[in-house]
């Protein structure tokens, strides 16, 4: 198999198949999580300040992502991702009865959303670091393409369909169809082989070893705070703003899961293209890519029909795949297997630790000044985040990965 369809040649190999397949599904899962979690909560009677202080419960235990990514470099990685959808799939059952019921408190569906939150903050820099585990080197970018591929394909799936499920049936039973999912990708998890880490060193060892090589490379931790930034925006745009700006006369439900599976379709085609992607200064094209990002939040703000903002989010989304190819292909490059999670999650725990406080300030704004000037901001931010981190990069990076110093490569375990 050759051309931008060469990843698929991976299904083929039965060590590392079972984690392509696990992201299709898990991935449709989070597609009907996404409309089921803010469907649910507004049909349970909340507005926007509620729905914003769910989000941000979800959010919250970002913060573990220091402590999940020492678990993932200290335990075998595929362990650390079963536990996590199977922590996945009782919080999205509880979240499902909640929503069939009618009846739940605020607390409790915040609690469970936190429960969610726990599940995201193990899995998220894990799943970054197993493909080192899995593949050679010269198979990662193949690899990194694949994961994202499956997981567009699978979320493209999961938010077409929620959105008329949710319609027809409920919220309830598209968050019950979430924890179905992920008790059916831990199961596909389970068939992995991942090695031993060594756990020579104390756990507080760990940490400063993951911070120093974390702060030691500034094109890295200038492109953690443009990710931040660039987080803090779209959950702003998508889990809040966007289902607002739908709920009131803009197409509803259905309408803003035909909107997302047009970003996750863009962020498939995106995936093809990034295996492929060849440029001599990747981590500079890497960074101007999530400007991208601002196309639909501006649009939004224009008050344009959402047929149109579905058509424009496809440009995002290749770009936020391609860019996800890039990035982890950087780090599984240059950093070592042994400390590459704890990289993962210092480079990521920043824009998850700041997302909820941000979520439950942007709900009262909402309130006051509209749906469609808060796109607006969130589009700025983005914009603004992404030239002040290509000034920074600019200066570092000369050609390649060269800026990064030399690789720190290791065999692959017998």
């Amino acid at each position: 198999m050759s051309g931008i369809f060469a990843p698929l040649a991976l299904f083929k190999n039965p060590a590392v198949s079972p984690l392509f397949i696990s992201r299709l599904v898990s991935s449709a899962g989070v597609g009907f999580g996404q409309l089921a979690l803010a469907w649910g909560v507004m049909d349970l009677g909340y507005g926007p300040a509620a729905l914003a202080v769910v989000m941000a419960c979800k959010a919250a235990p970002a913060i573990l992502m220091i402590a999940t990514g020492i678990a993932g470099d200290r335990l075998r990685r595929h362990y650390v991702l079963v536990a996590a959808e199977l922590l996945a799939t009782v919080a999205w059952l509880g979240l499902g009865a909640c929503f069939l019921t009618g009846i739940a408190s605020l607390p409790l569906v915040c609690g469970l959303a936190v429960l969610s939150g726990v599940a995201t903050a193990m899995f998220l820099p894990t799943i970054r670091g197993i493909v080192a585990d899995l593949l050679t080197e010269t198979s990662r970018p193949a690899g990194n393409a694949l994961i994202n591929q499956t997981e567009s394909i699978g979320l493209l799936i999961g938010l077409a369909t929620s959105g008329v499920v949710v319609s027809a049936v409920g919220a309830g039973w598209a968050a019950s169809a979430r924890g179905v999912l992920c008790a059916v990708s831990a199961l596909l998890l389970s068939r992995l082989t991942t090695g031993r880490q060594d756990r020579g060193s104390e756990m507080l060892g760990d940490l400063r070893a993951g911070w120093f090589q974390f702060a030691a490379h500034r094109w890295v931790w200038t492109m953690a705070l443009q990710f931040t930034a660039l987080i803090v925006a779209v959950a702003c745009f998508t889990d809040v703003i966007g289902p607002m700006f739908m709920k009131h006369g803009h197409g509803g439900a259905r309408a803003w899961g035909i909107v997302a599976a047009c970003e996750a379709f863009g962020a498939l085609a995106g995936a093809l293209v990034g295996a492929r992607l060849r440029t001599s200064k990747p981590v500079l094209v890497a960074t101007a890519l999530p400007a991208s990002a601002a196309i639909p939040m501006i649009l939004m703000w224009g008050g344009v029909p959402w047929t149109v903002i579905g058509l424009a989010i496809f440009v995002p989304g290749i770009c936020q795949a391609a860019y996800y190819v890039l990035w982890t292909t950087a780090l599984q490059d240059h950093f070592a297997r042994a400390v590459l999670v704890r990289v993962n999650s210092w480079s990521i725990v920043g824009s998850y630790l700041l997302t909820p406080f941000v979520l439950v300030a942007v709900g009262p704004l909402i309130e006051k000044i509209g749906s469609q000037n808060a796109a607006f901001i969130t589009g700025l931010l983005v914009l603004a985040a992404t030239g002040v981190a290509l000034l920074s990069v600019r200066s570092v990076v000369t050609a390649g990965w060269t800026a990064a110093g030399p690789r720190q490569t290791e065999p692959m375990p017998s």
